[in-house]
């Protein structure tokens, strides 16, 4: 069967490349095609555009960008009449995959001419902000696949939508990560990670506050993961006057087996960071107008991941203007040096595990959805 896979971000290539390595046990002969990134394209999927090329942060920077994003729509669905999936799988990534759904179902106000169903896995956090679009997620997406353990109920008592919670596939990822690291020697006893995100501007803005905190821990090695899409000659501005600080590329898990704490911009790595055992500060400063903007419009207690599944504050957030280099150190220091936070922190991670893990195998079970959907197509 023909599978059509879209994912605009780092994240999404990590959960569309362990979704396409389960779609081929299930599916040996499967042709798939996809928008997503290197780990996709090594799983055996046809790469048609990387998601580097697609990501914009913030209202400001959308609109400035409109005109390519419009492009690469246009672009998508000429791709997929051309492809005519089974199946079109729509990784997070909600600005586009959403316009894609409802597309997919209509086009030019008639029944579509693409002869596919199509499945939503990660459902976009309406819960947050814009919940407006459930009524028309519902009408475009066959099936709904959500990885937050508090999403399924949202749904179903909110909306009368019966979504399918498979369990979060960062789970197994991490697990099977640390297995084969298991018996590694760290590079060095004092490391803190530095993981500032993965588009250019949320770096620019938050990693020149992160590197200056390395000055007040002269004993510790800052190592920043670089994210996989960017090139070596943009960081370089920024790390070059700091003593203490390297850089690491690829190797994002193995430098959280052997951080002490982690200073983590918000999204997926502030789960990762949690899922390794260390200790972390949330960071995040976005564009002025961007911030002023989402501070009116989205509706939820905190925007680290780890805070909204616990429903209280696991790891500290220091959000726009509270993300300041003398926040910063007071934090950092807490973590490396109160005992009792440690361990606190030691049984609020253990209690996460065992929420995100009681769906099982996250990415085997989206699978057999994807693939079941796929048959029962017509």
């Amino acid at each position: 069967m023909k599978y059509y896979i879209i994912a605009g971000e780092a994240s999404g290539d990590l959960h569309g490349s362990n979704l396409i390595k389960e779609i081929k046990k299930l599916d040996e002969a499967a042709s798939i095609r996809c928008w997503g990134g290197d780990l996709m394209q090594a799983e055996g999927a046809t790469l048609v555009k990387h998601y580097r090329d697609l990501a914009f942060m913030g209202f400001a920077e959308v609109v400035m960008n409109l005109k390519t994003i419009f492009n690469n729509l246009k672009f998508c669905k000429e791709d997929i009449l051309k492809f005519q999936p089974d199946v079109l799988v729509l990784i997070d990534y909600p600005g586009f995959n959403l316009r894609i759904a409802e597309w997919a179902k209509t086009v030019n106000g008639q029944q579509s001419t693409v002869n596919c169903k199509t499945v939503f896995y990660i459902s976009p956090q309406v819960w947050a902000w814009k919940e407006s679009r459930v009524p028309k997620m519902k009408e475009t997406i066959d099936e709904m696949i959500v990885i937050l353990p508090f999403e399924k109920e949202y749904y179903k008592d909110k909306w009368k939508w019966d979504v399918d919670y498979v369990g979060h596939p960062l789970v197994q990822v991490v697990e099977e990560f640390k297995q084969s690291a298991a018996g590694h020697q760290p590079s060095a006893n004092n490391i803190i990670a530095l993981l500032p995100g993965s588009r250019k501007q949320e770096i620019a803005k938050k990693l020149p506050i992160m590197l200056e905190v390395s000055r007040h821990f002269p004993q510790y090695q800052f190592i920043l993961a670089k994210a996989p899409g960017l090139e070596d000659a943009f960081y370089e501005s920024f790390v070059r006057n700091y003593t203490n600080v390297s850089s690491v590329r690829n190797k994002t898990y193995q430098l959280l087996t052997e951080a002490k704490a982690a200073l983590v911009t918000s999204g997926t790595a502030t789960l990762e960071t949690a899922l390794f055992g260390v200790p972390e500060v949330v960071c995040y400063k976005g564009s002025n107008i961007s911030y002023q903007i989402a501070k009116r419009l989205i509706k939820i207690k905190y925007i680290a991941l780890v805070n909204l599944i616990m429903d209280k504050p696991v790891v500290k957030e220091l959000i726009q203007n509270e993300l300041t280099v003398k926040n910063l150190k007071q934090e950092l220091s807490k973590l490396l040096f109160d005992e009792a936070k440690k361990e606190q922190f030691r049984k609020d991670y253990e209690d996460l595990k065992n929420i995100l893990s009681a769906g099982g195998n996250a990415s085997a079970n989206a699978a057999k959805i994807v693939v079941d959907t796929a048959k029962n197509k017509n």
